[in-house]
């Protein structure tokens, strides 16, 4: 029994979304007829100040009451203002006639000095207000304000007759698709689906070969689609019935075949009965020749067991060889950080040879003009504007060797600092901020020869109490895999290191918009030796450097993210104080 028509819902759900559809235009319909007939009528209020505005000064500055109250009585009688209040240059009433707020509230007794709208979302009241200026001889004199209200009331009178017409339109287009909906899902759907129903319902298997269904229709529909699959398997039904008839048959020929067999079978029973004679009889022949096998198998387990003492002989010699591995591997990454230190050292004498070039340039000048100064005033021939011009070239001159000699001690103090860090773990107490600029102003020689930025936040005060060498070695790997591998190929490329306080532990973003890795390549990112450089030189520790210091040296966590051609992201967390180890004293 059908408890429920697909054919119903689907069209309950089409209307359903149709009339929320519809009700929301025409909400939003009624809505801005509503905001404009407000604007409208706000405009004609405007248009009423430069109507009755000449006319009510006039009559408060000759102190016409009279008039003055009639004025406000007609602009009264006007169907969209629901109250006018007209006051003197004092600020005292001289009129308030219909609905209207209070006027105390509004002004505090002051006269208004400008136009302004007033809005009063309880009461339903809007209003203009507008000063009254009388000019006489040349002077303007401001005699008292006016203010006019209109109501949400007069607005709904006006857009009534809107509002019927969009409720019309759209109960009668509602009602069209409705019906329209129904005779097509009539035609296209609940009838089809009725025919098909009851036939298949009037399926008979004894009769397989008349069950075809037809649902009357030649469009080539889902309906016409499940007509011809269900055909379809009525035909391999009625083949599958044939099938079965003839495997019957021949089910019966083979149990006819089967009894022949079962004679054939205990003619042969009995035959090899008359054969397990002499089957025992060999059995005993391969007992005698299985004895042998069992000596034979004995000198064999003795010959493996001298083979298992070799392989433990040879198991020690290859733990031997793997000792030995391993020293070379932590010889070959000191060698790494020695090559990186080296590099560091060349990119600060190339920066250093430029100010103390500038220095020398300078004091050479500098010395040059002083023999001519002192050969002009042996000669007597010194002139104070000669004076004057070797003094302000002086000043240049010492200013320049100033300025060149505080940048190579700048240089060469960061240089000093981070040297000394990465050939020690000593733990030391340092600013996090001032020396993770310290770091990056050491590979200045590296980065200034591209146009790669480096953008670092980190809190002013974060003090951190570690092996000051490891937060150097990290930094400077991470830096320069970014500028060698993730910026290869990218003229102008952004390293974002964003560094967070979290109680007792410092959590590290360090983020680049490079090319980043495949998900392969991610997998091998920390192992040793493994690096895409390799026929440039690489030699694919500077992760695995990195990822020992985080975890050995910091007892601290990092882990990697990376999407090709979406840079590559690390996250790095480590305590912010460390103890030093205690000193061994003989």
């Amino acid at each position: 029994m059908l408890q429920k028509s697909l054919s119903k819902k689907l069209l309950t759900n089409v209307l359903s979304v149709y009339f929320l559809l519809t009700f929301v235009v025409t909400c939003g319909q009624v809505i801005a007829e509503y905001v404009n007939t407000k604007d409208y009528i706000r405009n004609e209020l405007t248009m009423l100040q430069k109507t009755f505005s000449r006319s009510l000064t006039r009559a408060i500055w000759e102190l016409n009451t009279k008039q003055t109250v009639t004025t406000a009585e007609g602009l009264l009688a006007i169907p969209m203002i629901e109250g006018i209040i007209v006051r003197d240059d004092s600020g005292e009433i001289i009129s308030q006639l219909g609905r209207s707020l209070d006027i105390h509230e509004l002004y505090s007794q002051q006269l208004v000095q400008e136009e302004a709208i007033i809005e009063d979302t309880p009461s339903g009241l809007f209003g203009y207000t507008f000063p009254l200026i009388f000019e006489f001889s040349g002077r303007a004199t401001q005699v008292g304000d006016v203010t006019l209200f209109s109501s949400r009331e007069v607005v709904f009178s006006r857009i009534m007759i809107s509002i019927y017409f969009l409720i019309g339109n759209a109960m009668i287009k509602t009602t069209f698709l409705i019906i329209l909906f129904l005779i097509a899902f009539r035609r296209l759907l609940t009838e089809p689906l009725t025919d098909l129903t009851d036939q298949v319902e009037d399926f008979e298997l004894d009769n397989i070969d008349a069950q075809r269904i037809d649902i009357g229709t030649s469009e080539r529909n889902e309906l016409k689609v499940m007509e011809e699959a269900f055909n379809k398997l009525i035909d391999k039904v009625a083949e599958y019935r044939k099938q079965l008839d003839q495997t019957q048959k021949e089910l019966l020929i083979s149990n006819e075949k089967l009894d022949q067999h079962n004679l054939q079978l205990e003619q042969e029973v009995a035959r090899k009965t008359s054969n397990l004679s002499q089957a025992m009889m060999d059995l005993q022949q391969q007992k005698y020749e299985l004895e042998k096998q069992k000596l034979t198998l004995t000198e064999e387990i003795d010959l493996r067991r001298q083979t298992e003492q070799e392989l433990l002989t040879k198991q020690k010699e290859l733990e031997r060889y793997l000792d030995e591995l391993n020293m070379a591997q932590e010889r070959l990454v000191g060698s790494e950080k020695m090559a990186a230190l080296g590099g560091l050292v060349a990119g600060i004498t190339h920066d250093i040879n430029t100010p103390v070039g500038i220095g020398v340039t300078a004091t050479s000048f500098l010395q040059e003009r002083l023999h001519q100064l002192e050969a002009a005033y042996q000669a007597k021939t010194l002139s104070p504007k000669a004076l004057e011009e070797f003094i302000n070239e002086a000043k240049q001159s010492t200013s320049l060797l100033t300025t060149n000699l505080d940048r190579a001690s700048e240089l060469v103090a960061s240089f000093k600092q981070i040297a000394v860090d990465q050939a020690s773990e000593a733990v030391r107490t340092i600013n996090f901020k001032e020396y993770l600029a310290e770091v990056v102003r050491s590979l200045h020689p590296k980065i200034k020869k591209t146009k790669h930025d480096i953008n670092i936040s980190c809190p002013e005060d974060l003090t951190l109490n570690l092996p000051a060498g490891a937060i150097s070695q990290i930094f400077t790997n991470l830096i320069m895999n970014s500028l060698i591998h993730g910026f290869e190929g990218i003229d102008k490329g952004s390293i974002d290191i964003e560094i967070t306080d979290d109680n007792d532990d410092v959590r590290i973003l360090y983020r680049d918009n490079g090319r980043g890795v495949s998900a392969v390549q991610l997998e091998k990112l920390f192992d040793p030796f493994f690096t895409t450089k390799r026929d440039q030189g690489g030699s694919g520790l500077g992760t695995h450097i990195t990822l020992n210091l985080v975890k050995q040296t910091l007892n601290g966590d990092i882990e990697v993210t990376s999407e090709e051609g979406k840079g590559l992201v690390y996250a790095i967390s480590f305590p912010k104080n460390m103890q030093a180890p205690l000193a061994m004293f003989s």
